[in-house]
């Protein structure tokens, strides 16, 4: 049986998040007043997932993670933030967190933010000779504006580089978060041309104006061309949609720690957090991933 752990020193926020999670699936949902309790109760039995806040006494949010990270890699960690802890939370990010959501929307994005986390820790991390052997690939798919095909893209990209350089669980949710936040991106904003600025202001009609573009003509008739270049060393993804674009500069910017709580930059703060490059064309049409494998290992010494 699947067994989360919920860390909060809030009362209040450790029952909002137990309740939203407890009545979701067959999951076996523990509490910890703070990280020091988490940390004997990981101890005693590894969970499978982690939730935990940020500010909290004696081991913060922040020390959890990194205590997680280098003794229990194999765990994810989401965050959850409140206003003012922005800044904590990115660094949690640079030390191996999942993902985050902020607790102002902790109703609407807990519970689908967990199901992604959990379902990505669950591959498989079989490795084979030929594979640890690899020295050039090169993948190219072109994808209908279908989101399971996607989403299936994302997980076989994320299997391929965790295979070829032996990556543990956390480094491949790391870079299975990074792509699929952009394969979304090519989805929603791209080829079905749905603002970022709607979902910020109407979640429901966000979602039900993509479900009907993919019906309609010219949106349906898209597709997505993703490329994976990998060798031992470096990996690229380009993801081309056939949307219109976008202006790059008015990206949030990742360095203003106030964007880190805006719904509609998460995407790109997590792409931004878990590859060592990310680049848009002039169009916007088209995001290069990068990430280098020596990078990710000396992160995992740390």
């Amino acid at each position: 049986m699947t067994v989360v752990l919920i860390v909060d020193d809030s009362p209040i926020d450790r029952r909002l998040a137990a309740g939203l999670l407890g009545h979701a699936g067959d999951w076996t949902i523990q509490v910890a007043h703070d990280g020091s309790e988490a940390l004997g109760l990981i101890a005693q039995e590894q969970p499978d997932l982690i939730v935990t806040d940020l500010q909290m006494p004696e081991v913060n949010g922040l020390e959890l993670v990194s205590a997680v990270r280098n003794k229990y890699p194999q765990i994810p960690v989401i965050l959850m933030t409140a206003q003012g802890s922005e800044e904590i939370a990115m660094e949690a990010l640079r030390l191996g967190a999942a993902s985050y959501v902020p607790k102002r929307i902790l109703a609407r994005e807990l519970l689908p933010t967990v199901r992604r986390v959990l379902s990505q820790a669950s591959e498989d991390r079989s490795q084979t000779a030929l594979m640890h052997r690899l020295q050039h690939r090169d993948e190219h798919y072109r994808i209908e504006t279908d989101l399971s095909l996607m989403m299936a893209l994302s997980k076989h990209l994320q299997q391929q580089l965790g295979e070829a350089w032996q990556l543990d669980k956390s480094a491949r949710l790391r870079i299975g978060t990074a792509l699929e936040e952009a394969l979304l991106n090519s989805f929603y904003h791209g080829n079905l041309e749905v603002s970022s600025k709607l979902k910020e202001d109407d979640f429901a009609l966000f979602y039900s104006t993509a479900e009907q573009r993919q019906q309609q003509s010219p949106y349906k008739d898209r597709t997505v061309e993703v490329e994976l270049i990998m060798t031992p060393v470096t990996a690229s993804i380009i993801i081309r949609d056939e949307g219109p674009g976008f202006d790059p500069s008015t990206l949030p910017d990742p360095r203003d720690i106030e964007n880190l709580d805006r719904p509609c930059g998460r995407g790109v703060m997590l792409m931004r957090s878990f590859m060592d490059d990310v680049q848009y064309n002039a169009t916007g049409n088209q995001v290069t991933l990068t990430k280098r494998r020596f990078a990710e290992t000396h992160a995992d010494a740390e």
